[in-house]
């Protein structure tokens, strides 16, 4: 188990540096009723109709549409975070909510992105016993 990770998201990010985005799952006609979309809206200018990429200080990953959705959408997503190292990326535990899907089905869709120095992952994801650092 992982515990003293420097690249951990916290589970209750209420805050941005001006170079931080807030990562969240979210719905592919970006409705941003609940969860970590809602306040992704609410505090972090995520506009209402945008459910996949970069908008205010956010980054929104659908995760309502199936898991082969979310793993192109991952995939995009850690190809943005490569392309703007300059940012910090704190993802949340997206698709462990309101989508219902369990840590063991998204953390392997996040390995990629151990590399990535700007971005930080929840705890979950690094305990999950696939995401092994080096």
């Amino acid at each position: 188990m992982i515990t003293n990770c420097k690249r951990v998201s916290s589970d209750n990010i209420t805050k941005l540096r001006p170079n931080e985005i807030f990562v969240f799952g979210s719905n592919q006609k970006g409705l941003h009723k609940e969860g970590a979309a809602k306040y992704a809206s609410d505090h972090f200018g995520a506009q209402w109709g945008v459910g996949n990429g970069r908008t205010g200080q956010c980054y929104a990953i659908p995760t309502m549409e199936g898991k082969m959705h979310i793993r192109y959408t991952v995939k995009m997503f850690i190809d943005y975070a490569k392309k703007h190292p300059e940012k910090t990326f704190l993802v949340t535990k997206i698709g462990c909510g309101i989508a219902g899907y369990e840590v063991s089905d998204i953390a392997p869709m996040f390995k990629p992105a151990l590399k990535l120095t700007n971005v930080y992952l929840p705890l979950e994801f690094f305990n999950y016993d696939v995401l092994i650092l080096l």
